[in-house]
């Protein structure tokens, strides 16, 4: 009998509650996935409705949820929460399995609680072994002491399953819970014109390197010469704190050389359209955990060039096969965008490659992973 067929069997489903900082376009599928599981009732509690450096409209999933008072610091750009009032949230829903998505004090009440009350807990992260790998010994002996007490443990990435073995954690209680994009929208976006060279998508702030692609647009001009017969187009797909800057820097640029255009943020649903008249993603990114828009990417059918700081890199993005992996180098990057868009034959397979990996990174398995772990720490407890 599994554990979810042992608490029907006392006459109620297994409760579980997640505690993360804010609602999320792609995570709201993936829980209403885990919310219809059978045997599962779902609870999310959020930290806040939504954080100042986001723009999403989105509306509420299908599953219980509860909006904890917004209570924040700002620290090295990021959104801590501190929110008390989660103790009493967790006592209402009297969740058997606490899923905590990160270490913020809300977080680590939330664990408190679940060691109290008895109830498992299972941490959830799509942070990897590079992205952790500076973390003050306070930030580090925190997660000894919550991996400890912890009974199953959940991964976006093969970096999140290589941070968790760094831990000395056993293999056999790590789940994999992809972040995912809305697969089939790209896929079923009907063929139009390309418009743009090169994409590049998310927020125009320093750790993604805005100026670098302006860069690498620049040089593959100067590389490509009069065989392109017109500027490379490149085009910026979100909005910023260095949208400013970047404009200025773009106007610069010769017009005969490079366009680039400004197409602000985008709401969910219109982002097929927008991939769909791109040729090739630039995702120089600095750092980041995963990087959702090399899902998206995929899903459209384009080639992604990615730094290795992303945790999409030699997970979803393969280099050779569906896009490039390589170090923010210009001149390497103008060469890779040139192979891509000068090489028909090359292009079209890594456009197909893109479409084929990327079917995997699904809502569908993103929720089974979370229902496994569940199950996991349900019957086997802390570790």
């Amino acid at each position: 009998m599994s554990m979810s067929e042992a608490f029907a069997a006392k006459g109620r489903p297994l409760r579980v509650a997640m505690v993360t900082n804010i609602p999320a376009p792609y995570r709201i599928p993936v829980l209403e996935r885990l919310a219809r599981q059978p045997g599962c009732e779902l609870h999310v509690v959020y930290c806040s409705g939504i954080e100042p450096d986001r723009a999403w409209q989105l509306q509420q999933g299908a599953f219980q949820a509860t909006y904890l008072k917004p209570r924040f610091v700002t620290f090295r750009s990021r959104y801590v929460h501190i929110n008390p009032d989660v103790w009493s949230a967790l006592g209402k829903v009297k969740p058997d399995v606490v899923i905590t998505t990160g270490f913020n004090p809300t977080h680590l009440l939330a664990y408190a609680w679940a060691r109290l009350h008895g109830a498992a807990h299972v941490p959830m992260t799509d942070g990897t072994w590079t992205s952790e790998n500076l973390l003050s010994g306070v930030h580090r002996f925190l997660r000894r002491v919550v991996y400890a007490g912890s009974g199953a443990f959940i991964g976006a990435s093969e970096g999140s399953m290589a941070l968790y073995r760094s831990y000395g954690l056993a293999a056999s209680r790590m789940f994999k819970s992809h972040l995912c994009a809305n697969n089939e929208a790209f896929l079923a976006m009907p063929p139009v014109t390309k418009v743009h060279d090169l994409l590049v998508a998310g927020r125009i702030v320093a750790g993604k390197n805005p100026m670098f692609a302006l860069a690498v647009a620049q040089r593959l001009a100067q590389r490509m010469g009069p065989r392109l017969q017109r500027p490379v187009r490149l085009a910026f797909l979100g909005s910023g704190e260095m949208e400013a800057e970047v404009r200025a820097a773009a106007a610069q640029l010769p017009t005969d050389q490079v366009r680039v255009d400004f197409l602000g943020f985008a709401q969910q649903d219109s982002l097929p359209g927008h991939y769909a008249r791109a040729r090739v993603l630039l995702f120089p990114t600095a750092m980041d955990t995963w990087g959702v828009v090399a899902n998206e990417a995929c899903a459209a059918g384009l080639p992604v060039i990615v730094t290795p700081e992303a945790g999409v890199a030699g997970d979803l993005v393969l280099d050779g096969v569906n896009g490039r992996v390589m170090p923010m180098d210009v001149e390497r990057w103008a060469q890779a965008a040139e192979q891509l868009l000068c090489d028909e034959v090359m292009y079209a397979a890594m456009s197909r490659a893109a479409c084929s990996q990327v079917v995997a990174y699904n809502f569908d398995a993103a929720a089974t992973g979370i229902w496994d772990a569940v199950k996991m720490a349900v019957s086997g407890g802390a570790r």
